[in-house]
């Protein structure tokens, strides 16, 4: 069965349509999981960077808390007191942590003045006791390893680390510290390969900020907690955050490490840097898929086009083939074929069907007389006359053949038959004046059929009644009864 048209068109749109939203899923299905690629190679490889970074404060950490537990531990020998200054070094300072970045142990008495010097076996006058670290310790006696703010010391930006000397009984006897300088998170940071943008923060659990590269003099010492706009909880021990964080306004991916030690490690990556190769692909494979959306609707759309020129050609050629060229009335094919559907109908739902011959009184003396182009006015007369009387879409007007004319008036019967035929003629009548006045006759026959009848009985009781019209005189309606056929004037 051939589809409409108009239907074909919807077909194929719809179907590009589907295509194109198809292949735009899995376009940005491909895109979607290329991007959470990129975001989880990002996050592994900042995770093994925070990592590394931790591994090496923690452990230079802790070697330097060793020492200071070591010389907290003999500073609590019975027989300490008794020996010579060099020989207190060699007991408490033997085992010390030595390295390029490490500063000399000190001791602290409980009034916070310098007892004990790692450098030097007699220090200078010192007091500590208004330092955070000592009153921590004086007040504190749980706290255990204490690692300070960065602070000058010496000229020098260090971390102090410190523990407390306790008496047996629990008494504050001091505090032991010792120093990391910040070259050495310098030295560190400035082995690790950072792109532009990228960022290490070490903080204390308070998050308090000890060191940061990119070096930020006005931040490093400050808390993190204490930033306007910015919430501690977006970043939890272990976890991972994009957005702007608390220091700029540059939006990256920060990966805190998970760690037990004092200070925590973050490191960030900004997201146009994640992403950035990404986003080009992206631009690329969208160029390249609105281009192809574009071509496919555009061919679309002209395929339709073209269906639509060529199903206006195809209207055309059906209706040239099916009408009459003089009078623009259907011609004997199309009432043929016509006359066959309806009769098929009514015969199905028991209709009646009613059929007029019309035949145009003395043509061939006015042809004769006023030749053949008057002859064919007077033709297209008669026909304007029918079209102007027939007016239900599924009434068939056509030319017969010649100077004949019929009328197909499915569900009528034959009374309106016959007010339909007596209109025809008098509208031909009053359209034609004086000596040339034209004149129609109409044999009106009206049935519904049944299943042992044919349409060509039809006509032939209508062709006979139009003679009887003929035969009576001429413009006068004839209606036939079928069957038996009987004529009434």
């Amino acid at each position: 069965m051939k589809l409409p048209w108009r239907l074909s068109a919807r077909l194929l749109i719809a179907s590009s349509v589907a295509t194109v939203i198809g292949f735009s899923a899995v376009c940005t299905s491909v895109l979607i999981d290329m991007r959470h690629g990129e975001e989880a190679l990002a996050r592994q490889t900042l995770e093994n960077l925070a990592s590394g970074i931790d591994a090496d404060i923690n452990r230079n950490i802790e070697l330097y808390d060793l020492s200071l537990r070591n010389v907290v531990n003999n500073l609590g020998l019975p027989e300490i007191a008794e020996v010579s200054k060099p020989i207190l070094h060699l007991i408490l300072f033997d085992h010390a942590a030595t390295a390029q970045h490490f500063g000399a142990i000190q001791v602290f008495d409980a009034a916070g003045r310098l007892t004990i010097d790692a450098s030097t076996l007699d220090p200078l006058p010192e007091s500590r006791a208004e330092e955070d670290y000592f009153r921590v310790h004086r007040d504190n006696p749980d706290t255990g390893l204490f690692i300070s703010k960065p602070m000058l010391h010496r000229g020098a930006y260090v971390l102090v680390l410190s523990r407390r000397i306790s008496a047996p009984d629990g008494h504050f006897l001091g505090v032991v510290a010792g120093s990391i300088r910040f070259s050495y998170f310098q030295d560190l940071f400035g082995r690790l390969s950072l792109e532009q943008g990228d960022t290490v923060t070490v903080l204390r659990r308070d998050r308090t900020v000890i060191m940061r590269t990119p070096f930020d003099p006005e931040i490093i010492g400050r808390n993190l907690n204490t930033r306007s706009g910015w919430n501690p909880a977006n970043l939890p021990d272990g976890g991972i955050y994009r957005g702007v964080g608390p220091v700029d306004t540059i939006p990256r991916m920060y990966v805190r490490r998970t760690s037990e030690s004092p200070l925590v490690v973050i490191v960030g990556k900004p997201l146009d840097s994640i992403f950035g190769l990404w986003q080009t692909e992206a631009m690329r494979i969208g160029a390249i898929m609105l281009t192809l959306i574009g071509l496919a609707l555009g061919v679309t759309m002209l395929l339709v086009r073209e269906m639509g020129r060529r199903a206006q050609a195809e209207s055309r050629l059906e209706e040239l083939a099916s009408t009459d060229a003089l009078t623009g009335l259907k011609n004997r094919r199309k009432f043929d074929a016509t006359i066959e559907s309806e009769w098929r109908r009514a015969t199905r739902y028991a209709l009646p069907i009613s059929l007029l011959m019309i035949d145009a009184d003395h043509f061939k003396a006015f042809n004769d007389r006023f030749g053949h182009q008057a002859g064919d006015q007077l033709l297209l007369g008669v026909a304007i006359c029918i079209t102007d009387s027939v007016r239900r879409a599924g009434d068939c007007a056509a030319r017969y053949g010649g100077e004949e004319f019929a009328v197909l008036l499915p569900g009528q019967a034959a009374a309106d038959a016959m007010r339909v035929a007596e209109t025809i003629r008098l509208k031909v009548q009053e359209w034609s004046d004086g000596a040339e006045r034209a004149t129609v006759s109409i044999g009106v026959a009206s049935v519904t059929p049944v299943a042992p009848m044919d349409w060509p009985g039809l006509v032939s009781s209508a062709d006979k009644a139009l003679y009887a019209a003929k035969a009576a005189g001429r413009n006068r309606c004839i209606a036939a009864t079928v069957p038996p056929l009987s004529l009434v004037a």
